[in-house]
């Protein structure tokens, strides 16, 4: 089973959007093995959009990321990553196919109330940044034998 970090965004908090998104996730089949609701400092979203330093956008990136809380989460299942990204839809929400969490909730690109990782390699480096290992919960479901073959 693959791992991969999802967060709702200031904008989705604010619009008491994270529970119905959470939902969508586990109504999929998805567990969650991670979850908490926090601020971030400027310091840690510093390292989560490392890779756009530099960038004309990387500073108000920062500026709204730490704007309000957001809610993390770890999920849990076959190919979590890339089913994650489907079932958001693309980054801009006007692009994104009917029904994803985008479409469903966002107009702005800069307001698309979900963040997931884009690679396996990401998810193992968000999940680090945004949650100790002891914070991460084995265990099983019963249900997990109506979802998986």
């Amino acid at each position: 089973m693959e791992r991969t970090y999802l967060m709702v965004k200031p904008d989705g908090v604010q619009r008491n959007l994270a529970g119905e998104i959470i939902s969508r996730f586990e109504k999929k089949g998805y567990k969650i093995v991670g979850l908490k609701m926090f601020r971030m400092s400027r310091e840690l979203a510093e390292k989560h959009y490392g890779e756009h330093a530099g960038k004309p956008f990387f500073e108000s990136l920062v500026d709204y990321i730490t704007s309000g809380p957001v809610v993390a989460m770890v999920i849990e299942g076959k190919d979590a990553v890339s089913a994650a990204r489907d079932m958001m839809g693309a980054t801009n929400p006007l692009k994104a196919a009917p029904g994803t969490i985008r479409n469903s909730y966002g107009i702005e690109i800069g307001r698309n109330v979900i963040h997931g990782s884009d690679s396996p390699a990401s998810a193992a480096r968000e999940i680090s940044l945004f949650f100790k290992e002891e914070e991460i919960i084995e265990y099983s479901r019963d249900v997990d034998r109506w979802i998986y073959e």
